[in-house]
This record gives structure tokens, C-alpha cells and sequence, in this order.
């Protein structure tokens, strides 16, 4: 059993998290009691070494080797254990943070690397899109009239009534302001560069 000192922070990990602008107010992470609910309906616990009750123990024993952990990257983002925990925690916002922890200390990067496509595609149109290098493949799981529907869909927009999917130049040279005043485009090329 650990013996903590009087003054020492011994949860400086589960305050960081709390901290975080991606936390929401509510967040229970000092409030976890470890009745394993979470892990109880998790689905990448099922299919993984995930345990989000044992995440949950480790942020609040201040383990800092969990940033470096694979299991981390295990997490669907499917919210499960957030709506069955009795105290408002979120091991999924838990581990969110985590990744972005990792990020920035240059881990994680082979398992984000494969979504910087998606990245690229935000700066080129100001919105989120499917990547062309995907078209093959849903070509192949979806049939040739996924492809029609893409080159036809401006048409069928227009004949409904509805806006064009484009945003106009001037906003996506904003949106690309904001990109890399915030970080994002600095951090998407050391992905490229590593992912290379």
C-alpha cells in the first residue's frame, strides 16, 4: 500500500484532466468509486485490453505512464460508460484528454495518422469531407451508386433547393486562419512528417 505524504499532490494527473478546456464542467473523474459499471458496458473492453475502470484508478493513483499506453487508443468515443456511471464520469473524456497528452509528447502518432487525410481535406474546403483516397473502398462496400450519388450530389442539392455543400473562398481562408493561429496545421504536418 502507497503511503502519501502530507502536502504532496498526489492527484495531479486527475486535476489536469479535470483543468482541461476539453473537460466538461462535470466531469466525476475524483468522484469515481470503482464499482466497474463502465467496464461493464463497454464494447472496446470486450474486444480489447481496454478497462476503462482500471483507466479511471490509474489517473486517480497519478500514473503518468498511462499517456504512454497503448490502451489509451483502445477507446471507441462511444460514451457507454459515461451514461451508466452513478458519479458523472467520463472515461471516454478520460482518455480524449489522455490522447491529446500523448500528442503533444509525440506518441500516438501511427494511430492518428491514417485520419490526416481528413485534416487536409478540412483545410482545403473548410469542412469536414471524405477523403478521396476512401472513394475506392466504398465504392467496393457500398456499389457504384455511392460514386454517382457523390458526382451528382451538387445537382440533386440544386433541384431541392438546397445550398451548395462549398463554402466560399474568403471563409476558408478564415477558417485556415484560425487552423494555424490554434495549432492545428503545425501539428498536422509533424503528423505528415512522421507518418511520411
Amino acid at each position: 500500500m502507497k503511503t502519501l505524504k502530507l502536502g504532496e499532490n498526489t492527484f495531479k494527473l486527475a486535476w489536469s484532466i479535470i483543468k482541461d478546456l476539453k473537460a466538461s464542467e462535470y466531469i466525476g473523474v475524483l468522484k469515481c468509486i470503482q464499482c466497474g459499471m463502465c467496464t461493464s458496458v463497454c464494447p472496446a473492453a470486450r474486444h480489447t485490453d481496454l478497462d476503462p475502470r482500471v483507466i479511471s484508478k490509474r489517473v486517480l493513483d497519478n500514473d503518468e505512464n498511462l499517456i504512454s499506453d497503448d490502451l489509451i487508443w483502445n477507446c471507441f468515443y462511444c460514451y457507454s460508460c459515461h451514461s451508466v456511471c452513478p458519479v458523472n464520469n467520463s472515461v471516454c473524456e478520460i482518455n480524449q484528454i489522455l490522447r491529446q497528452k500523448a500528442i503533444k509528447k509525440g506518441n500516438g502518432i501511427p494511430e492518428i495518422a491514417p485520419f490526416s487525410n481528413y485534416a487536409e481535406n478540412f483545410l482545403e474546403f473548410g469542412l469536414g469531407s471524405i477523403p478521396i483516397n476512401f472513394f475506392d473502398e466504398l465504392v467496393q462496400d457500398i456499389g457504384e451508386d455511392w460514386l454517382q450519388l457523390k458526382v451528382d450530389l451538387e445537382d440533386i442539392r440544386a433541384e431541392l433547393g438546397l445550398a451548395p455543400l462549398t463554402l466560399p473562398e474568403e471563409d476558408v481562408q478564415d477558417i485556415n486562419k484560425i487552423l494555424e493561429k490554434t495549432g492545428f496545421k503545425n501539428r498536422l504536418g509533424k503528423i505528415k512528417r512522421v507518418k511520411g
